[in-house]
């Protein structure tokens, strides 16, 4: 070995000292650092854990009760009302929520909403009774300018309610009193259940209106045989309403009776009578309320039984005789036979005509024994679409200033 390789043996050793001590210093501080973070770790996992004890705690002890209320089920919410006709005046938040327009189309609802009865009957506004005038045509109204001539300047004492077929497309102009009349219709069919559904539907949208007081159904083929004065005060004056209700003992009567309708309906209670009603509101709500009466004739009254013809008359007679006059105010010509009446075309409309009719009678009025009154008739069908300018002709004297 040389004298160089001995001086470099110290120098190794040194630096292998040094190296042993570093790796010695680091391996110590590595496990200091390693001790301190486990040491933090567990502080803070302990820390957490104590509070989120704590917060359960704190939660569990001021939380159940709106725990428990948000379990509850919400309460259901208000059905919606009918909706309104912007063009309608109203009054009153009570009255604007009982106005005309609607698009209820499911009868079931629209039913149940008329049939509400308020419990206090004085009401919270100035209330004008007005009579619903209930249109159930095919489609148009033909003879409509003459009805616009009757309205004229009488807003606010009437309604008017339009049920066409369902396919028809309407274009009253807004200036027309049949602007925005429509309520949703369906399909209706000649001596079938649906035109009692019509007539019923009509009366439920009319008394969705608590200012309307008397209701009247009316074909595109009526006319009016006073002015609207003279109507208003006939309806509003009496006390009963104007419904044909009779016993007829021919085959077109009892005959079309079904005994298995017994024992909700027998063949004591079986009455005829004309389609063309006028009722008060007492007998309107009645009429839209009855669940009982209505099923029975639904499935048994079938041709040659006209539900049209009996349900009416016969649920009258059932549920309140006493408050019906027993005839109509709509006068219909039956003095050909046959299961329609007599029409008018534009030849047989004249003074002559339409002043037998208006007081063609002789002090009484047939069915209503109980009332003398040279005018047994308010209205008249069946008035053809060609007849309207013989009618417009005749109007000044028609919808004179006769009044009672």
């Amino acid at each position: 070995m040389g004298i160089g390789d001995r001086k470099s043996q110290p120098i190794r050793k040194l630096l292998g000292s040094y190296l042993q001590f570093f790796h010695a210093f680091h391996l110590v501080f590595f496990f200091i650092g390693l001790s301190i973070g486990v040491i933090i770790s567990l502080f803070c996992k302990n820390f957490i854990f104590k509070l989120q004890t704590t917060s359960d705690s704190v939660s569990s002890f001021t939380l159940p009760t709106s725990t428990s209320l948000l379990l509850l089920p919400p309460p259901p919410s208000p059905a919606p009302l009918p909706l309104l006709d912007s063009g309608d005046v109203v009054t009153s938040d009570v009255e604007a929520q009982t106005l005309l327009v609607h698009n209820m189309d499911d009868d079931l609802e629209l039913f149940w909403r008329a049939s509400f009865v308020p419990r206090i009957t004085e009401f919270p506004y100035n209330r004008v009774p007005k009579v619903a005038f209930m249109f159930l045509t095919k489609g148009p109204i033909p003879l409509a300018p003459l009805w616009e001539m009757f309205f004229k300047d009488h807003q606010g004492l009437y309604n008017i309610y339009f049920h066409p077929h369902p396919s028809y497309v309407e274009s009253w102009p807004e200036n027309s009193v049949f602007y925005r009349t429509r309520i949703p219709s369906k399909q209706v069919e000649w001596g079938k259940p649906t035109m009692i559904d019509a007539e019923r539907r009509l009366l439920a949208s009319a008394l969705l209106d608590f200012s309307n007081e008397r209701f009247v159904l009316l074909s595109e083929t009526c006319i009016p045989l006073f002015n609207f004065t003279t109507v208003y005060n006939y309806l509003m004056n009496s006390n009963k309403s104007f419904l044909a209700s009779y016993d007829d003992p021919r085959k077109v009567g009892r005959g079309r009776y079904n005994p298995q309708m017994d024992p909700t309906v027998t063949i004591s209670d079986w009455r005829k009578g004309s389609q063309w009603f006028e009722v008060n509101r007492k007998l309107a709500i009645e009429i839209v309320s009855d669940t009982k009466y209505y099923p029975i004739f639904k499935e048994y009254c079938r041709p040659p039984c006209y539900m049209d013809e009996h349900y009416i008359p016969t649920l009258v007679n059932i549920i309140g005789p006493g408050h019906n006059s027993n005839r109509t105010v709509t006068w219909v010509d039956w003095s050909k036979s046959g299961p329609h009446p007599g029409r008018f075309g534009r030849n047989g409309v004249s003074d002559e005509l339409l002043n037998r009719i208006r007081f063609g009678t002789n002090g009484t009025c047939d069915g209503d024994v109980n009332t003398t009154s040279s005018m047994c008739f308010l209205f008249a069908r069946k008035f053809m679409p060609d007849t309207l300018q013989p009618l417009l002709q005749i109007a000044p004297v028609l919808l004179g200033s006769i009044s009672q």
